[in-house]
């Protein structure tokens, strides 16, 4: 019997062809099973079982995850997780339009680079550079990136695998893995404009189908994928145990309540198997036992930090003098007194900083103050934080905070204040508040924007007031101090920090006598010679370095036993 065209078209449609058997998609951080393509799940929990070092491997679409647990029950786990679907047949594009950030495929080395240092402040697992070089003209995986307009920063990543050239998926399906925004970003619906991108991406393929897994208590995260139209579907994941997902299978007794600082060193002290006992969650307080040796320790001070370095360091004044002996460059500096001093010292440095002898997170500091009413308005504001006040001469520059441990620089970063950006219709009160809420969903709430004086003063210099609408993709600096807790942002730059600048750093670490220590200079550029000293913290925060290996290094400081034989050799040589 001869078959007409339609006939020939109608029974291909109702035979599609079978999917590739075992099928597996490298992803550079891992490897994608896709369950439902192994027949047998003995064959599947083997494939799981040669999970790569450093890598996190995904069974997903598994129908029956008691039948592959079963298979090697000791070795992997029920990943908690929820896998989420959105109809493609069924989304809208977006129609709000917005020109602060270009969404783009991944192009450049520079911009792979920038993906995993987003991947390292998120704490996700990075590929090799060369395997997202090898994998850009895929068919299979399609990775996106956000990019700034003006900067040409990368500041977000989605990666997806498109179902069909994998393993001719007769659903036409395709999954959203590794969505990223870096932390820093202050731009809005970063993560939004990347699923949506991709999602468009793969409707124009033909796609019907674009499935995400998220975990269970991202109740963030959940909530912008329903907003888009994901509904969840009932599937399962399993993965195998390895120490990057231990607290997904073990949990975290104990650390409940530690806020990032603390949990950081305590996450690396328990990968190396040091005791760990908690003694105070909320004031960041625990002890580490290892091989007879005790400390306790609040975040990043320990029983090593002497009193007289704390001393030191808690009163600004004499952390300058300090410093100054040893030859660091400082600004000058009064303490507040009269009316005819301060206006002799504003007359000849023009600008001036006031902040409170004593103090930490930028509490009580103002900057760029310029008449003598604004000097006494701040002394005022500072006095609610310590009776004693400095007014400091103003360096211009940007704000760079080195992390130096052992006298030796680990990491440096550059902080800068807390900026808005503008759509022309939202008042800057808005857009402060939109961006302090972002700030503290990205810092665990460690971070945020004050709606206080300072603030006010700052938005009134620019000529506007917290009621004006900022005109769009206009960027506005609503504080002046770079503090994180203030929502300022930070950037790593280790790698090209000027050698000077590390020498005064390490200069103050042993002016001081202090194991750990984040000493804050103000710059012209980090790869520049300039600088000055603005003052040296004895409990600075490791979490915002990444992908520096701050705990590593106090962890090392503390239990230099605890590193391997071949690290200790080359750190003695």
């Amino acid at each position: 019997m001869t078959l007409s065209v339609a006939d020939r078209e109608t029974a291909g449609a109702a035979a599609p062809p079978a999917p590739k058997p075992d099928a597996i998609v490298d992803c550079g951080w891992g490897r994608l099973l896709f369950g439902q393509t192994f027949s047998d799940p003995r064959a599947l929990a083997d494939a799981l079982r040669e999970e790569g070092p450093d890598r996190r491997d995904i069974a997903v679409y598994v129908d029956d995850p008691h039948v592959l647990l079963a298979q090697a029950p000791l070795e992997l786990f029920l990943d908690p997780s929820h896998m989420f679907r959105l109809d493609l047949g069924e989304y809208r594009p977006s129609r709000r339009g917005q020109r602060a950030f270009n969404v783009r495929k991944l192009e450049s080395p520079h911009e792979i680079e920038a993906v995993n240092r987003i991947y390292a402040a998120r704490h996700m697992v990075s590929g090799p550079p060369d395997f997202y070089e090898r994998a850009r003209d895929s068919e299979t995986l399609v990775h996106l990136v956000a990019v700034d307009a003006r900067t040409d920063e990368v500041i977000g990543v989605v990666t997806g695998v498109d179902h069909v050239t994998a393993f001719a998926d007769p659903e036409k399906g395709s999954s959203l893995w590794c969505l990223a925004v870096d932390p820093q970003s202050r731009h809005p619906g970063v993560g939004e404009t990347l699923v949506r991108r991709l999602a468009e991406l793969f409707k124009e393929r033909g796609a019907r189908t674009m499935d995400l897994s998220v975990m269970h208590d991202n109740d963030l995260a959940i909530g912008l994928y329903e907003k888009l139209g994901f509904v969840r579907t009932q599937t399962f994941s399993i993965k195998r145990r390895n120490y990057i997902n231990e607290r997904l299978f073990v949990g975290e007794p104990g650390v409940e309540g530690l806020n990032p600082y603390a949990k950081i060193i305590v996450d690396e002290a328990r990968r190396r198997g040091i005791g760990v006992e908690v003694t105070d969650a909320e004031g960041g307080f625990f002890r580490l036992t290892h091989g007879g040796r005790s400390l306790v320790c609040r975040e990043s001070l320990s029983e090593l930090t002497t009193g007289v370095a704390m001393s030191i360091c808690d009163d600004k004044a004499v952390t300058r003098r300090a410093v100054e002996k040893a030859g660091v460059v400082v600004p000058e500096q009064i303490e507040a007194g009269d009316r005819e001093g301060l206006q002799a010292f504003l007359h000849k440095h023009a600008a001036v900083v006031v902040k409170p002898a004593r103090g930490e997170q930028g509490r009580g500091i103002s900057v760029g103050l310029e008449t003598i009413e604004d000097v006494e308005k701040a002394i005022e504001h500072a006095r609610a934080f310590c009776d004693r006040v400095i007014v400091e001469q103003m360096v211009e520059g940007d704000d760079l905070r080195l992390i130096v441990i052992d006298f030796r620089l680990v990491a440096a970063a550059m902080r800068r204040p807390a900026r808005v950006v503008g759509d022309g219709k939202t008042p800057i009160r808005g857009l402060i508040e939109a961006q302090s809420k972002r700030r503290s969903a990205a810092t665990g709430g460690e971070s945020s924007i004050p709606l206080d004086a300072e603030t006010e003063r700052c938005v009134k210099k620019a000529g506007y007031s917290l009621d004006d609408a900022l005109p769009e993709n206009e960027t506005l600096a609503v504080r002046k101090t770079a503090n994180l807790h203030t929502g300022g942002t930070i950037h790593d730059v280790t790698g090209m920090v000027h050698p000077r600048l590390v020498d005064a750093a390490v200069k103050v670490a042993r002016a001081i006598d202090i194991p750990v220590v984040g000493v804050d200079f103000m710059i012209k550029a980090p790869h520049l010679a300039d600088y000055a000293f603005i003052e040296a913290n004895e409990r600075p925060g490791l979490a915002n370095h990444e992908p520096q290996p701050t705990a590593e290094r106090f962890i090392d400081l503390l239990f230099p036993l605890s590193m391997p034989a071949s690290v200790r050799r080359v750190g003695l040589s």
